[in-house]
């Protein structure tokens, strides 16, 4: 099966004055891989996403991936007015579904979330981990090969996010999508990824495998050399 995300020298520029956000950027991204990248805020891992999710165009370059592709917001960007199962629908909706593919997408990613019981309730009147959840179901919804995450834990407590670490793991396995996602911390990224990408300046520095076992638990014997090894890549 062919790569589902190439960028092939990508650079993305504002002018006035001309500003490199991302510079020459380079990657090969393998069917049902989880890849992520980190770097400190500015180096332009965001917008690297954005180029994946089609919000941006690359300046030069080549990159290739799937015409439509699920994404998960960090601020969840729910639609407020609408119910959970009515954000999801709305996603699957929009990719020109009929009605009974939506009715079952829908109720397939709401279950897969373990949102079932909730299904009628408004955001308002869910924890933000719920919230997260419903965000993800509405990704999965667009039922694209691969799936995009923008930190998606950070605003989340740790024990709500070491829940969903978990339950994307499983989702991954579950359906064998091609995921992307964008990371601050180190640890969490040694625990999800295959590769890990390391962005300074713009610039893809370095690309890290991932050799612990799964499943991966902070207490392995090897964890630790695997995030020192991460951070001296920005050493």
């Amino acid at each position: 099966m062919s790569a589902p995300v190439v960028l092939t020298h990508v650079y993305k520029t504002y002018e006035d004055p001309p500003v490199y956000v991302v510079r020459d950027f380079s990657v090969s991204i393998q069917a049902g891989e989880f890849f992520c990248l980190v770097g400190a805020s500015g180096c332009g891992k965001s917008t690297v996403l954005k180029l994946i999710a089609g919000i941006l165009t690359p300046s030069q370059g080549v990159l290739t991936k799937p015409p439509h592709v699920g994404m998960v917001f960090q601020s969840y960007a729910l639609l407020p007015w609408l119910t959970v199962e009515d954000n999801v629908a709305f996603a699957a909706r929009m990719q020109g579904f009929d009605a009974a593919k939506v009715q079952a997408v829908t109720e397939r990613y709401v279950r897969m979330v373990h949102l079932d019981e909730f299904a009628a309730k408004f955001p308002r009147e869910l924890s933000g981990g719920q919230r997260q959840r419903v965000g993800i179901a509405r990704a999965l919804a667009v039922e694209s090969d691969v799936l995009l995450l923008d930190e998606p834990f950070s605003a989340l407590d740790p024990v709500i996010s070491d829940e969903l670490r978990s339950e994307l793991l499983a989702i991954w396995k579950a359906t064998n999508k091609t995921i992307v996602m964008i990371s601050h911390h180190f640890e969490e990224a040694v625990l999800l990824a295959d590769r890990i990408g390391v962005m300074q300046n713009g610039t893809l520095k370095d690309i890290i495998t991932v050799t612990l076992p799964r499943p991966r638990t902070e207490e392995q014997a090897q964890f630790v050399p695997e995030v020192k090894k991460l951070r001296a890549c920005l050493a």
